[in-house]
Parts: structure tokens; sequence; C-alpha cells
């Protein structure tokens, strides 16, 4: 057995097991829930922030749409639709959906926000990955180019603009962490509402006020793969996905902060721990038949697996020091989720076998609720409460913009020549 494993956290975990397989087999007993869209209303969320998830924020804010050169957007997508599938994609769906929301003006003047639609994760490596060293060029030339033909970027350099950055590190732009830190967020998106999907606590690519995402997950092919919600969770807790990423981490140990190794080494052997690095056709049917999900952080503090869980009411154990979870105002992760520090996991066993069985009938019911799912989707089209609406949401209380958000005339805060040299070419 792995390190971590003792006799007696076995035995509790055991009993847990099925204590927690009864009280799924309770929920399922329920009335069933409709997978239809709801069109008006939500159920209700027993929980801190049920209110937020149900807000409309049609009325609450003006969006105008930069009308960009296709170059930054419909010409990278159709050199790589690849770019349509993958966990960076929100960008894409965002445009689409506010081109018809109505929350978009045509008229500039009375746009409480700019969108500038630059598809910077679209350009892709032969393997499908963004290529981290165009993105940055991509957006400052999306972002000199908005500041050329309209005044609306000049009055305020940005602050009144909002830009997606759904990359590892969000907007600095790289998948490793030193990296991405050596860059830092790019100097011309420092007064900006960033939405991105990289969070986490005091850390140079996390600037204030931004807007944490999940990462896109495909609703239809999540919708495609519902099985009865009668199955028993017969899987204590389950993993899919490296432990070691030798190719990028060669010496082994800086991928993930060593906690997917720490995982591995610990409870490789342990029965309860469902746990490959193979990626099998059942993956979303195996996760809807356990109980508890392991989210540990990667080269970001993030993954897909965190909307996977959430949407197949598997509960997440969120394993990443410091995270900012998407939509963490308005979404009640305390109460649906298990948070487990990376010096804990050797402990990953015993932790997980202490949660009550009371507790883990009462987060797989709040997980079960359609609004808590809805909040985690880009769906399209797009429905009321989704992650369209918990976007916009966002902005909306971030209005009024603050009094230093327009500058006087002449006033320069940015300096368009600060970063790195290799950010600085033109794209």
């Amino acid at each position: 057995m792995g390190a971590g494993t003792r006799p007696s956290a076995i035995a509790a975990a055991a009993l847990l097991a099925v204590a927690a397989c009864c009280a799924a087999l309770l929920v399922a007993a329920a009335p069933p829930q409709s997978h239809q869209p709801q069109q008006h209303k939500h159920v209700r969320i027993s929980g801190n922030a049920g209110d937020v998830l149900e807000d409309d924020p049609v009325g609450k804010l003006k969006v105008f749409i930069y009308e960009m050169p296709r170059k930054y957007n419909h010409y990278l997508l159709e050199k790589d639709n690849r770019c349509l599938y993958h966990m960076f994609a929100a960008e894409i769906f965002m445009h689409q959906f506010l081109l018809a929301s109505a929350v978009r003006t045509m008229n500039p003047e009375e746009a409480d926000w700019f969108y500038t639609p630059v598809y910077v994760t679209c350009d892709l490596t032969q393997q499908g990955f963004p290529l981290p060293f165009r993105a940055p060029r991509i957006m400052r030339s999306a972002i000199q180019y908005i500041a050329a033909t309209w005044p609306y970027w000049n009055r305020t350099e940005g602050a009144d603009h909002f830009f997606l950055a759904p990359h590892d590190f969000g907007a600095c732009f790289h998948y490793q962490e030193e990296r991405a830190i050596e860059r830092g967020i790019l100097p011309l998106l420092r007064r900006a509402t960033l939405v991105q999907t990289f969070g986490q606590r005091n850390h140079v690519c996390m600037q204030e006020g931004s807007i944490t995402i999940p990462p896109y997950a495909n609703p239809q092919k999540m919708q495609a793969h519902l099985i009865s919600p009668g199955t028993p969770r017969s899987i204590f807790a389950y993993f899919r996905g490296l432990f070691y990423d030798m190719g990028n981490d060669p010496e082994g140990g800086y991928y993930a902060r060593g906690a997917r190794a720490s995982v591995w080494e610990n409870f490789k052997d342990n029965p309860l721990f469902d746990m490959s690095s193979e990626h099998p056709s059942t993956y979303y049917e195996d996760m809807q038949r356990a109980i508890f999900c392991l989210c540990p952080l990667g080269w970001a503090p993030w993954s897909p697996r965190l909307v996977e869980a959430v949407v197949f009411g598997c509960i997440p154990v969120i394993i990443a020091d410091d995270i900012v979870l998407p939509f963490a105002d308005a979404i009640p992760w305390e109460q649906i989720s298990v948070f487990v520090a990376e010096a804990d996991v050797p402990r990953l066993d015993s932790i997980l076998a202490s949660v009550a069985p009371e507790d883990v009938l009462r987060k797989q019911r709040l997980l079960a609720s359609p609004a808590m799912k809805q909040a985690v989707l880009f769906h399209q089209p797009a429905r009321p409460g989704d992650a369209f609406d918990q976007v916009l949401n966002g902005l909306a209380r971030k209005l009024p913009h603050r009094e230093g958000a327009f500058l006087k005339p002449g006033q320069k805060v940015l300096d368009w020549n600060a970063g790195l040299d290799s950010d600085l070419k033109p794209w």
C-alpha cells in the first residue's frame, strides 16, 4: 500500500464509502431533475451566494464590442479550429455570446465597458497548445489598433476595458510558472479588468479586480455521457491525469509543485483510490460513480476537472494552495468541496475518511442543483445564470468606475515600451 495509507484510515474510509453511496441513492430517489434548459428561473442554492447565482445582468451594464480586423480572431480560428474545443475556448464563445447579448450597445458613448475580441490562445502548436510567445504580441498589437482607431482606450488607458485571458497563468501568458512570473502581466493590461482562468492569491499574475472564470468544458459532450442518477457511487476517490510531466519537467518534482507525484506515491496501491495516468473512454461515466474527485494543481492551480466534478456531482477535492476559484463571490465552493493543503497530501486518505456522511450528503445535494452546474458552463446557446451571465454580473459589480479611471488631458500612466523585449516584437 502507499506510504500514506493506514489500516484505520482504510476502515474509516470504507465505512464512509458505504454511507456516501447510501446518501447518493437518497439523492437519486428524489424527484428527477430535468436536463432541459431553464428559461426563467433557477433553483435557489442554500449557501452564502445563492442569490448571486440567480442574478440577471441585463439592465445593469452596457458593453461596446470593438470591430477588429479578422486577423485577431476569425482568421486565427479558421486556420486552426482546434481552439474551439480546448480548455481556453471561453474567449471565442464569450465573443459570440456578447454579439447577441442584450447588454451589447452599438453606441460607445453610453458603454460601461469596452471589449476587444482577440483570440490569443487560438494560435496553436502542432500538438494543439497555445504558443506562449505569440499571445502577448497578438494582445499588444490589438491594443495598439483600438488605441489608434477609437478615443476610448486613450481616455482611461484601459480602465474601462476588459479582456479575456484564459491562459494557464492568465495575462502572464505562459504555462510554466517561473516563465510566467518572469514575464509578469502584460504591462498594457495593468489598468484593464482581466477575465481569466488563472486565480491565485498574492501572485504576480493575478491583479486586483480580475474575474476568475472556469475553464471551458464542452456542455454537449458531458450531456451525452450522463448516466442514470440512481447509479451507486461505488468509487471512493477518482483521478485521471498526469502525475509527472517529464517532457516539460525532466527532473520531476517541479510539476504541480510535487503534489501530484505525492498523490501517486502515497496512494497508488490504496484500493480506495482509483487513479491512473491513462484517460479511459468511460472517464465521464466513472466520475459519476465516484464520491470524491481529486482536483490537484498542474502547471497552474486550476484544471477542467473542477468543472467536470461539479457537473457530474462528484465532490471536488481541491489541492492547490491559495487558489482563487471561479466566480468565488457567486458559488459557495466551501460548501461543495473539500480543500486539502499541498503539504497534507500524504494524509489525503484520512482527511477524506473524516468527512462525515451527513456532510457528504449535503455537498451532494448542493452539487445536484441545476443552477450550480449551470454557473460553471459556457452553454451554446447561452442559458440564464450560466458562466456568461456570471462574467457579466462580475463586471456589473465593478460599476461605477472609480474616479481615477478617467485620465486628465495629456496624462499617461502606462509605458508602451515596458516588458520583455521578445513581447515588444510586432505581430
